[in-house]
Parts: C-alpha cells; structure tokens; sequence
C-alpha cells in the first residue's frame, strides 16, 4: 500500500497503523522529508513490518506513475493508496496571491488525482486481465472544503476538489473493483498547530480528542475488505467520533413551465430559501 506525505502528522501515523495491522507500506514524502520519512520506515521496521520509503512530488504525473510501479515492483502488488499529502497557505482572498493559489491547488488536489490516475490504470488492467483485485483509495478533504472556512479559499476550493473527485471516481472506477472514499479529518498536526494552535494542544490528562491516532483506524478501515461495499462517501473523523458528511442534494424546486422573468423570482427564492435547510455556517464567519 501507500501512504502520501507520511514523514509526519496524520500521514505518519496512518502508515504505523496499517503496519500496525500487517500491510506492506510505501512512506511517500517530499524529497527535503526524506529523513523524516525514513524514520517512518525505521520506526515501521522495528516493530517487525514492512516498508519503503518514496520521495517525489505527488503532484507530478512522471513521479505517480513512478510512485505505484515501485509498490508493486517491491511488494508484489498495491491494494491501498491512502492520499494524505497536502499544505495551506492561508490568506484572505483579496490579499492571495497567484503563486499562493496555483501551489495549494497543484499540491493539493492535483496531488491527489495524479497518484489515484496511476493507481486506477494499474488495477483496471488488471481487472481486465481477470485477476481479482482489492483496490482501495482513501482520500484527505477537510471541513474547509466542506462548509468554507474564511481565509482559507484556496485549501477550501482544494479539499472541496478532493470530496468531489473522490464522487466521480467511485462512480467511474465501480466496473473495475475499486473503491474509492474520502475522510474530512480533524486532529493536531503541523499544519493545524500553526492555524489553530490553542484548540489543538493536548490536554495534561484524559483523551487526548485531538491525537491524530484517532483518526487512522477509520482510515485503516477505508482501505480494508470490509469496506468493499461502501464507495463514494466522506466522512468527518476527529477524536472518538466518526460522521457521515451529508452533501449537495437536490433542494425544493418551483416550476413555471415557462421563462422566469427577473422581477418574479424575488418571491421565488425567497420561498426556496425558506422551505430548506440552512447551510452549516462556514468556519470563521
């Protein structure tokens, strides 16, 4: 299997826990995160388990496609590809840059699509070939991108990117075997640590909610057997709680049966706002 951007935070210890439960793993990071990753790999190792370490840029389509051939080329095969790699660069958008949006979309949400891409090729041929495979692939969105989250509109378009995609490929890839889903996770991080520093600090005794332990054994579970008939769902993990994130659906509809005309949809949506249910608010507003 592999785990994206595993050198650290949640993506580390989805890689223990898979270990953990007796899966080969490929430890993905950046090249500057070699050692950290290797020391994922050490860790792995010394507790009797299988690993490897990857570096490259998940967002380059040379290096996914690099990425999946050394999993099956080392193990014999890959079963689970865990999309975890991701940054922000949070700014309000009218002070965004460019640079500050194109880099967390590359990484981000073409970091994702980039490994799956490569990962959904290895296993359609082999759907094709008629060997029977477990395909599974667990993607990272966020709150941000679920309900919004201010000064975050670039993670936010990103990681509503990821729940979407993880939609159209569960429904695309179904014919091949593969199953595809996605958590929404909440925990201590470096990346969380930085933005929310005060609500992610353990506390000095008790469960520790924001432990990213908490979040792994869903995500183990993602990427097991007993996940074969659930595809297409995103759920929000953090401390001992796990939900189903409920999504876009279609709202109440009034029909003409003819043209509106501007001035008449005044009443119009103002009748649709008030027969639905109201938005969950987004973080920060």
């Amino acid at each position: 299997m592999i785990v994206t951007g595993a050198g650290q935070g949640l993506g580390r210890v989805h890689a223990l826990e898979f270990a953990r439960q007796g899966a080969a793993v490929v430890v993905n990071d950046i090249d500057s995160s070699r050692e950290a990753a290797q020391a994922v790999v050490d860790e792995i190792r010394a507790l009797g388990g299988r690993a490897v370490v990857s570096t490259g840029d998940v967002s380059d389509w040379a290096y996914g496609e690099r990425l999946v051939r050394e999993a099956v080329e080392t193990f014999g095969g890959l079963h689970t590809l865990v999309n975890n790699a991701g940054i922000n660069r949070d700014r309000m958008l009218v002070n965004m840059s460019e640079q500050e949006w194109d880099l967390v979309l590359r990484v981000d949400l073409k970091g994702h699509f980039v490994p799956m891409r490569h990962a959904a090729a290895y296993w359609r041929d082999a759907a094709k070939a008629g060997r029977r495979i477990a395909a599974r692939v667990v993607n990272t969105s966020s709150g941000a991108g679920l309900m919004g989250s201010v000064g975050q509109g670039n993670y936010g378009a990103a990681k509503a990117g990821i729940a979407a995609l993880t939609q159209i490929a569960a429904a695309e890839w179904a014919r091949y075997g593969i199953v595809v889903n996605a958590i929404a996770p909440s925990a201590r991080t470096p990346m969380t640590e930085a933005v929310f520093a005060e609500a992610m600090a353990a506390p000095e005794t008790g469960f520790d909610a924001m432990d990213p332990a908490n979040v792994s054994p869903l995500v183990v579970w993602l990427g097991s057997d007993a996940a074969q008939a659930v595809s297409g769902a995103v759920f929000e993990v953090a401390g001992g709680e796990v939900s189903l994130a409920d999504g876009w659906r279609h709202g109440p509809a009034v029909g003409k049966g003819a043209r509106w005309e501007p001035e008449e949809l005044t009443d119009v949506v103002a009748d649709l706002i008030a027969r639905s249910e109201p938005p969950t608010p987004v973080y920060g507003a």
